[in-house]
Protein backbone atom coordinates (compact mmCIF):
# COMPACT_ATOMS: atom_id res chain seq x y z
CA UNK A 1 0.00 0.00 0.00
CA UNK A 2 2.80 2.42 0.93
CA UNK A 3 4.65 1.46 -2.26
CA UNK A 4 1.60 2.46 -4.35
CA UNK A 5 1.36 5.75 -2.48
CA UNK A 6 5.02 6.52 -3.23
CA UNK A 7 4.48 5.75 -6.92
CA UNK A 8 1.40 8.00 -7.01
CA UNK A 9 3.23 10.89 -5.32
CA UNK A 10 6.21 10.46 -7.67
CA UNK A 11 3.95 10.42 -10.75
CA UNK A 12 2.11 13.56 -9.60
CA UNK A 13 5.40 15.36 -8.89
CA UNK A 14 6.74 14.39 -12.32
CA UNK A 15 3.54 15.52 -14.04
CA UNK A 16 3.53 18.89 -12.27
CA UNK A 17 7.16 19.54 -13.27
CA UNK A 18 6.35 19.03 -16.95
CA UNK A 19 3.46 21.51 -16.81
CA UNK A 20 5.62 24.17 -15.19
CA UNK A 21 8.33 23.84 -17.85
CA UNK A 22 5.75 24.14 -20.63
CA UNK A 23 4.29 27.29 -19.04
CA UNK A 24 7.75 28.81 -18.68
CA UNK A 25 8.58 28.03 -22.32
CA UNK A 26 5.67 30.14 -23.56
CA UNK A 27 6.52 33.27 -21.56
CA UNK A 28 9.80 34.32 -23.17
CA UNK A 29 8.78 35.31 -26.68
CA UNK A 30 11.61 36.33 -28.96
CA UNK A 31 9.58 37.81 -31.81
CA UNK A 32 6.18 39.45 -32.36
CA UNK A 33 3.47 37.28 -30.80
CA UNK A 34 1.30 36.44 -33.85
CA UNK A 35 -0.49 33.64 -32.04
CA UNK A 36 -1.24 35.87 -29.05
CA UNK A 37 -2.31 38.79 -31.23
CA UNK A 38 -4.85 36.73 -33.17
CA UNK A 39 -5.79 34.96 -29.94
CA UNK A 40 -7.14 38.36 -28.82
CA UNK A 41 -8.52 39.39 -32.22
CA UNK A 42 -10.62 36.24 -32.72
CA UNK A 43 -12.81 36.67 -29.59
CA UNK A 44 -13.03 40.43 -30.25
CA UNK A 45 -14.29 39.82 -33.81
CA UNK A 46 -16.56 37.02 -32.59
CA UNK A 47 -18.16 39.46 -30.14
CA UNK A 48 -18.27 42.35 -32.65
CA UNK A 49 -19.80 40.02 -35.29
CA UNK A 50 -19.20 42.32 -38.29
CA UNK A 51 -20.72 41.86 -41.74
CA UNK A 52 -17.99 40.71 -44.14
CA UNK A 53 -17.93 41.11 -47.91
CA UNK A 54 -15.89 38.05 -48.87
CA UNK A 55 -14.48 37.46 -52.35
CA UNK A 56 -12.98 34.07 -53.19
CA UNK A 57 -11.03 33.69 -56.42
CA UNK A 58 -9.55 30.58 -58.06
CA UNK A 59 -7.40 31.20 -61.15
CA UNK A 60 -9.17 34.50 -61.81
CA UNK A 61 -12.76 33.22 -61.44
CA UNK A 62 -14.15 35.21 -58.53
CA UNK A 63 -17.27 34.89 -56.42
CA UNK A 64 -18.41 37.41 -53.81
CA UNK A 65 -20.73 36.97 -50.86
CA UNK A 66 -21.77 39.19 -47.96
CA UNK A 67 -22.29 37.39 -44.66
CA UNK A 68 -21.33 37.17 -41.02
CA UNK A 69 -18.47 34.83 -40.10
CA UNK A 70 -19.70 32.19 -37.65
CA UNK A 71 -16.24 30.93 -36.63
CA UNK A 72 -13.45 33.52 -36.66
CA UNK A 73 -10.98 30.98 -35.23
CA UNK A 74 -11.41 28.87 -38.37
CA UNK A 75 -11.39 31.93 -40.65
CA UNK A 76 -8.09 33.27 -39.27
CA UNK A 77 -6.44 29.91 -38.47
CA UNK A 78 -3.85 30.35 -41.23
CA UNK A 79 -2.67 33.55 -39.51
CA UNK A 80 -2.46 31.85 -36.09
CA UNK A 81 -0.51 28.94 -37.62
CA UNK A 82 2.14 31.37 -38.93
CA UNK A 83 3.48 31.81 -35.38
CA UNK A 84 7.24 32.46 -35.48
CA UNK A 85 7.87 31.95 -31.75
CA UNK A 86 8.31 28.18 -31.92
CA UNK A 87 11.08 26.99 -29.63
CA UNK A 88 12.93 25.21 -32.45
CA UNK A 89 12.91 28.44 -34.52
CA UNK A 90 14.49 30.61 -31.83
CA UNK A 91 17.32 32.65 -33.30
CA UNK A 92 16.32 31.81 -36.89
CA UNK A 93 14.82 35.21 -37.71
CA UNK A 94 16.60 38.49 -38.35
CA UNK A 95 14.85 41.43 -36.72
CA UNK A 96 14.75 44.93 -38.17
CA UNK A 97 12.84 47.70 -36.36
CA UNK A 98 12.67 51.25 -37.69
CA UNK A 99 10.16 54.04 -38.31
CA UNK A 100 7.19 52.18 -36.84
CA UNK A 101 7.82 48.99 -38.82
CA UNK A 102 9.02 45.66 -37.41
CA UNK A 103 10.32 43.12 -39.94
CA UNK A 104 11.27 39.51 -39.15
CA UNK A 105 12.94 37.48 -41.91
CA UNK A 106 14.32 33.97 -42.19
CA UNK A 107 16.23 32.28 -44.98
CA UNK A 108 16.21 28.87 -43.26
CA UNK A 109 14.89 26.29 -45.75
CA UNK A 110 13.21 24.28 -42.98
CA UNK A 111 11.11 27.25 -41.81
CA UNK A 112 8.13 27.99 -44.08
CA UNK A 113 7.47 31.48 -42.67
CA UNK A 114 9.92 33.69 -44.56
CA UNK A 115 8.84 37.19 -43.59
CA UNK A 116 6.59 38.90 -41.06
CA UNK A 117 6.15 42.66 -41.12
CA UNK A 118 4.13 44.75 -38.71
CA UNK A 119 3.35 48.40 -39.38
CA UNK A 120 2.52 50.13 -36.12
CA UNK A 121 0.00 52.91 -35.62
CA UNK A 122 1.01 54.14 -32.19
CA UNK A 123 0.84 51.16 -29.82
CA UNK A 124 -1.44 49.10 -32.09
CA UNK A 125 -0.65 47.07 -35.19
CA UNK A 126 -2.03 48.84 -38.27
CA UNK A 127 -1.02 46.13 -40.74
CA UNK A 128 0.39 42.62 -40.44
CA UNK A 129 1.84 40.88 -43.51
CA UNK A 130 3.14 37.31 -43.49
CA UNK A 131 4.87 35.48 -46.34
CA UNK A 132 4.98 31.68 -46.19
CA UNK A 133 6.95 29.62 -48.70
CA UNK A 134 6.72 25.81 -48.85
CA UNK A 135 8.87 23.75 -51.22
CA UNK A 136 9.60 20.08 -51.67
CA UNK A 137 10.21 17.72 -54.59
CA UNK A 138 6.52 17.48 -55.59
CA UNK A 139 4.99 20.69 -54.31
CA UNK A 140 5.66 24.40 -54.16
CA UNK A 141 3.44 27.12 -52.70
CA UNK A 142 3.70 30.71 -51.61
CA UNK A 143 1.13 32.37 -49.35
CA UNK A 144 0.85 36.09 -48.66
CA UNK A 145 -1.34 36.87 -45.67
CA UNK A 146 -2.33 40.46 -44.91
CA UNK A 147 -4.42 41.72 -42.00
CA UNK A 148 -5.67 45.25 -41.36
CA UNK A 149 -7.53 45.33 -38.01
CA UNK A 150 -11.24 46.25 -38.33
CA UNK A 151 -10.90 46.68 -42.08
CA UNK A 152 -9.58 43.91 -44.33
CA UNK A 153 -7.82 40.57 -44.50
CA UNK A 154 -6.40 38.84 -47.56
CA UNK A 155 -5.03 35.38 -48.19
CA UNK A 156 -3.26 34.91 -51.52
CA UNK A 157 -1.83 31.55 -52.50
CA UNK A 158 0.13 30.36 -55.52
CA UNK A 159 0.42 26.60 -55.72
CA UNK A 160 2.37 24.42 -58.13
CA UNK A 161 2.14 20.65 -57.97
CA UNK A 162 4.53 18.75 -60.20
CA UNK A 163 2.93 17.66 -63.50
CA UNK A 164 -0.11 19.93 -62.91
CA UNK A 165 -0.88 23.52 -63.84
CA UNK A 166 -0.17 26.30 -61.37
CA UNK A 167 -3.18 27.45 -59.35
CA UNK A 168 -3.78 30.85 -57.81
CA UNK A 169 -6.22 31.32 -54.96
CA UNK A 170 -7.23 34.43 -53.10
CA UNK A 171 -9.62 35.30 -50.30
CA UNK A 172 -10.41 38.92 -49.57
CA UNK A 173 -12.55 39.78 -46.59
CA UNK A 174 -13.71 43.38 -46.17
CA UNK A 175 -15.23 44.13 -42.79
CA UNK A 176 -18.19 46.53 -42.69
Amino acid sequence: MIKKLYILVFALALFSCNQRKEAEANTGLTYFDIKGYFGKEIPRLQKLNPVVNKTVSVNGAAESKTSKIADWAKELAIFVNADINKISWKGSFKTKKQDGVDIYTSDNKKIPVKKVSIIWKGQKAGKIEIIIDNKNILYQSQDTLTYYPDSLYTIKKQQKIRLLKEKKYSVIGKLK
